[in-house]
Formats: C-alpha cells, sequence, structure tokens
C-alpha cells in the first residue's frame, strides 16, 4: 500500500500551508497584532501533529533508498545485514503511517473540543431501570474524574430507591464531546434485580444522550418562541424546595421541546440552567436536520436513529460488557461502571473515522 496521489497532494499542500504560518509567526508586523497571532497561532498548532507525521514518512521513504542503495553498492554483509534490518523496521512504520495519515486528514467535528450535556433515562424496565440509571451517572462522573473534568448534575428526578427517572449533568473540559458522543444511544442492562424475589434475570434498558454545550451566539432562542412557568419544586431537596417557586418550565413553542430544571436554589438560576439545556437540544435538532438532508441528498437510507437503537449491553450474570456497534466485548463490568472506559471509546473513535474515510475514498472513486 501507498499513499494516494490524492492524499500526498493535500498533505503537501498542508505542509506548504505550515510553513508559511512559521514564518508568518516570526514577522514583527504579525507579532505586533495579537488578535491576528493568536489566530495564526492556533492554526499553527492544529497543523503540527499531522505535518511531524507526514514528514516522519517522507524521511522514512528517504531512509529506505539510502538503505537500499548500501545493499547494492556495499560488500560488507555485516553493513548490509544492518541495512536489511533497518528497512524492515522502516516498512514496518511506513505501513502504519500509510493507515493514520489519510485519517487525520479527515475533517474535524467542530464539536469535539466542546464540553456536553448528559441526559440519562430510565427506559424500560421500571424501578430496574432507574437504578440502573443512576449507575450509569455515576459511571461517567467516575469517567470524568479521572480526566481531570468538572461534573455538575443540572437536574434530577429521582425514584423512592434512590435510581433517577432522569438526570442531566453538565460534564465541563476540552474534548468532552469527542470521548463521550458515541454513547448516545440505549444501553441494556441484564441481572437479577433487587425487586426479583425469584432470582430472575431482568432485561431493562436506559437511553442516554450527549449533547455538546453551546454558546449563546451559536444558537439564537428569540424571547417571543418561549412559554416560561414557575412551579414549587418537587422530589428529594429538603423543606427549601416545598416553599418556594424555584422550579422553572421552559417550552420552545416553535418545536415543542419542553425543559424543566429544579435543582438550583433560586428561580433565576433555574432559568439560566434550562436555557443552557434548551440551547443543547436546538443546536443537536438543528444538526440533525442538516445531517438527514445530507443522508437525503446522497440517496443513502437514513437509520431509526441513534436513541432508538441497543448500542451496548451490560450482563452482570457474565461480568459482561458488549458494544454491538463493533462487536467489542469486555470481561470487566465492575471497571466499566467505575468509570474505565477508554477502551470502548477509542475504539469507537477508529471504527467510525475509518467508516468516514471509506465514505471519502468511494466519493474519490466516483468522481474519478
Amino acid at each position: 500500500m501507498s499513499l494516494s496521489k490524492f492524499y500526498l497532494q493535500k498533505l503537501q499542500t498542508i505542509e506548504a500551508r505550515f510553513e508559511e504560518i512559521s514564518q508568518k509567526l516570526s514577522d514583527p508586523q504579525v507579532m505586533s497584532d495579537p488578535e491576528l497571532y493568536a489566530r495564526l497561532a492556533k492554526e499553527h498548532a492544529s497543523l503540527e501533529e499531522i505535518v511531524r507525521a507526514f514528514r516522519d514518512y517522507k524521511r522514512a521513504l528517504k531512509e529506505i533508498e539510502e538503505n537500499k542503495q548500501i545493499l547494492e553498492e556495499e560488500r560488507d554483509e555485516e553493513l548490509k545485514s544492518l541495512a536489511r534490518e533497518e528497512i524492515k523496521n522502516l516498512e514496518s512504520k511506513i505501513e502504519v503511517l500509510e493507515k493514520t495519515l489519510p485519517l487525520m486528514l479527515l475533517p474535524k467535528d467542530p464539536n469535539d473540543e466542546k464540553s456536553v450535556i448528559i441526559e440519562i433515562r430510565a427506559g424500560a424496565g421500571g424501578e430496574e431501570a432507574a437504578l440502573f440509571a443512576g449507575e450509569l451517572l455515576r459511571m461517567y462522573q467516575r469517567y470524568a474524574e479521572k480526566r481531570g473534568w468538572k461534573f455538575e448534575i443540572l437536574d434530577a428526578n429521582e425514584t423512592g430507591l434512590g435510581g433517577y427517572k432522569e438526570v442531566i449533568a453538565r460534564i465541563d473540559g476540552k474534548g468532552a464531546y469527542s470521548r463521550l458522543k458515541y454513547e448516545s444511544g440505549v444501553h441494556r442492562v441484564q441481572r437479577v434485580p433487587i425487586t426479583e424475589s425469584g432470582g430472575r434475570i431482568h432485561t431493562s434498558t436506559v437511553t442516554v444522550a450527549v449533547l455538546p454545550e453551546v454558546d449563546e451566539v451559536e444558537v439564537e432562542i428569540r424571547p417571543e418562541d418561549l412559554r416560561i412557568e414557575t412551579m414549587r419544586a418537587s422530589g428529594h431537596g429538603g423543606q427549601h424546595v416545598n416553599k418556594t417557586e424555584s422550579a422553572v418550565r421552559i417550552t420552545h413553542i416553535p418545536t415543542g421541546i419542553v425543559v424543566t430544571c429544579q435543582n438550583e436554589r433560586s428561580q433565576h438560576q433555574n432559568k439560566a440552567t434550562a436555557l443552557k439545556i434548551l440551547r443543547a437540544k436546538l443546536y443537536e435538532l438543528a444538526q440533525k436536520e442538516q445531517m438527514e438532508k445530507i443522508q437525503k441528498e446522497r440517496r443513502s437510507q437514513v437509520g431509526t436513529g441513534e436513541r432508538s437503537e441497543k448500542i451496548r449491553t451490560y450482563n452482570f450474570p457474565q461480568n459482561r460488557v458488549t458494544d454491538h456497534r463493533i462487536g467489542l466485548t469486555v470481561y470487566n463490568l465492575p471497571e466499566v461502571l467505575d468509570g474505565e472506559l477508554d477502551e470502548f471509546m477509542d475504539a469507537l473513535i477508529t471504527h467510525f473515522r475509518t467508516e468516514a474515510l471509506k465514505r471519502e475514498e468511494e466519493t474519490l472513486s466516483l468522481a474519478a
């Protein structure tokens, strides 16, 4: 395998741009303009990894040719043996780079660096589903802690046994969306519930939705499109929640999306949090509509939607966790529920980036 002419041209263009920016960053005129300098420095940093990999690739190709020349011209068998070994190592390096460089050329998801709002809802299974929703909440909380991200619950609807009918949390950290976006979907649990006296294994489901957190400038919400209601907060939380009308329910009239928030102590705080959640939902809706339009234009069949498809099963009797999208199974369920999710996330990122590369290559072959 070798890099196609298309990929080589793209890489050469990126390298030329990298060199151009490097020169500009040392230009006194650019350095005197903080805004321009910051923009160029950011672009320079975004290109550095792929340029370094491309240069490693070109260097390896050159060194292979040099070692082949040694094999042709050198009589010393010891030197020729070293050259053969070096060629073998370099060919392995090139093989890896020829797989990774096209992946690095794929367009980056503009939301990847963003923080996320994660919604977890109990599905089929009643109280058992609600209890497992709580376990998934803790799983994501532990994962956030391991990566040094901030975790906070924005709103929660608890059950009597300590589970959640619905809980919404925010995970604040650079790159949170890039790691967590593939968690959206139906998570299935198989185990004997604590409420089951006969020892039978039950199957319950929990729905997870991961939304990128967006700024006000990214999603415009017109005041006339909102119906805002206040009410007394209900559920667990002590006497305070029953004395004041601090809970807020916001309805976005054009879309019918309803967001309720009651976790904060003041009406103002609950309103701000509810608007943050609504903004993320509207952004996701706009993205979904755009994607469906693109899919329709390509005449490809639109699936039933990520959230309605079973993506992962947590089987307690077998100590097994299986991701059905990529066929990955591990037998360390307690560790997974304690936030050890990187094995799944790394595999999912690789899978979906590889699929995107296949689609791009198919498009290129059709265009040719």
